[in-house]
């Protein structure tokens, strides 16, 4: 009882608690919060580069322009540039806002579109090859003209590019690899945007280039074996799409 009073009666020694260290968990109160995004200027450089190379490889934009352009003269091609790039404006503010997103995940939506994309590209080699077998064209000078031109040419244009889903794909798969989880719209939209803007800048330049050579291009053989070209690449591109898995 002596030893149990002793005890009981001297006071406690309190230790000082040890200061918080951090390990290599990082608990919430240690650990630095993350960045969302590595900022809008970051990555922007090696994105232009990026977009600019894809853009210089061909696909169904390249064949819809040079086919407006050879049928309907340079204004006719210049517009189906337009309609192009007004679809990527379109499709990469639908990504910036998440409406990309939820097509994706609505299969029989995406498939639909994705339908509609290979039966227009069929439908436009078709045409193309229809004018090869025909040989029958008018003057360059006529086509140019012609009223109605510029609105082919932009429909055709648009409709090649929104029905594909190549181009949802990108800016859903692409644009978070240079920018990272939780950037903000405006920054998706300017990225989206100078794709776009890379887009028109190439195929307003293929035009130009293809009006330089018109004297050439109005020859009849000529015409015919461009088309034929154009013909195989659209219907090409569209059996492709129609092989792929979406």
């Amino acid at each position: 009882m002596t030893a149990i009073a002793r005890n009981s009666a001297q006071p406690r020694r309190l230790t000082a608690p040890h200061p918080l260290r951090c390990t290599t968990s990082r608990p919430p109160s240690c650990s630095r919060r993350p960045t969302p995004y590595g900022g809008p200027v970051a990555q922007y450089g090696t994105f232009v580069v990026f977009a600019a190379v894809l853009v210089l490889v061909p696909g169904p934009d390249f064949a819809v322009v040079v086919r407006n352009t050879l049928a309907g003269g340079p204004r006719r091609g210049a517009w189906s540039a337009v309609g192009v790039t007004t679809s990527n404006a379109v499709q990469g503010a639908a990504a910036a806002a998440g409406l990309a997103a939820l097509v994706v995940r609505i299969e029989p939506l995406f498939q639909t579109i994705r339908w509609l994309g290979i039966a227009y590209l069929a439908w436009l080699g078709a045409q193309a090859l229809r004018s090869a077998v025909r040989g029958e064209y008018r003057a360059p000078s006529v086509g140019d003209t012609a009223p109605g031109q510029a609105i082919v040419g932009w429909r055709q244009g648009f409709l090649s590019n929104v029905t594909n889903p190549k181009v949802l794909a990108f800016y859903l798969a692409v644009l978070p690899q240079f920018l990272g989880p939780g950037a903000p719209v405006p920054v998706l939209l300017a990225y989206a945007l100078t794709h776009a803007v890379l887009s028109l800048a190439y195929l307003l330049a293929l035009v130009a280039g293809l009006d330089r050579v018109r004297v050439v291009l109005a020859r009849r053989p000529v015409r015919r074996a461009l088309d034929a070209l154009t013909g195989c690449a659209l219907l090409g591109f569209g059996a492709r799409l129609a092989a792929e898995r979406a």
